[in-house]
């Protein structure tokens, strides 16, 4: 797949890639895709992250349930972050059961949490 060519990957081989919910615009979450990620995503029509912790491929929503369809990938203007457009299957992305990983604001110099647990995570993972 030479697409994957026109990518500027960081010296371990990967990329940023922002997930976005398709439909309301809203940012989920980010994590990072090596070449194998991102042409599995494409081939499979869901999200395939690399996990830096784990060092393996990691199909969001494999443990959890709540996988990302793919609608559409982007590249930025520097070729050096793909933003994923995606519907967010039981409206959970984050792994502490919340809509979105940015869950938190700063407010006079606080982090705030500003958004529910939809599902406590010892019911997501098993």
């Amino acid at each position: 797949m030479s697409f994957v060519e026109d990518i500027l990957w960081n010296s371990d081989g990967l990329v940023p890639a922002i997930a976005q919910d398709a439909e309301t615009g809203v940012v989920l979450m980010v994590a990072w895709m090596n070449r194998e990620a991102l042409q599995l995503t494409v081939v499979e029509n869901r999200a395939v992250y690399w996990s830096r912790s784990r060092q393996k491929l990691w199909r969001k929503g494999e443990e959890s349930g709540n996988i990302q369809t793919l609608k559409e990938v982007r590249l930025d203007c520097d070729n050096d972050v793909i933003m994923l457009q995606v519907e967010q299957r039981g409206g959970i992305a984050c792994h502490t059961g919340r809509a979105s990983c940015f869950y938190r604001v700063l407010k006079d110099g606080q982090w705030t949490v500003v958004d529910p647990v939809i599902k406590d995570p010892k019911d997501l993972y098993s």
